[in-house]
């Protein structure tokens, strides 16, 4: 460093703070950036990940009941007392339903 450099620096501290914190806030300002960026770009993978994940969650959920109830259902004869009270009471079960939407709609 020169004597001219040398004096600069140390006749004005005020200048060399503000210098520095003008760096400072630089490189906070493109780190924030980065930061932004990078944000950016991991939102759609982790949504696809989710999207993902909800979609083989919910088919092997479906799958693993309906295809055991589907097998289980075709295993039980047609025509016996077991198949005819299930049959009942989902008619009745149904009916009771209607009648429960019918007292909610007229309000009595």
């Amino acid at each position: 460093m020169t004597d001219e450099t040398v004096d600069a620096v140390s006749s004005d501290p005020l200048k060399s703070v503000a210098d520095a914190l003008d760096a400072a806030v630089e490189a906070t300002k493109d780190g924030v950036a980065q930061a932004t960026a990078s944000v950016g770009n991991a939102l759609p993978a982790v949504g696809g990940f989710l999207t993902g994940l909800t979609y083989k969650t919910c088919y092997a959920v479906s799958y693993g009941v309906v295809f055991p109830a589907a097998l289980v259902a075709r295993a039980v004869p047609k025509e016996n007392a077991a198949v005819h009270g299930f049959i009942d009471g989902a008619r009745a079960a149904m009916d009771l339903v209607d009648e429960m939407k019918h007292r909610s709609q007229t309000g009595g």
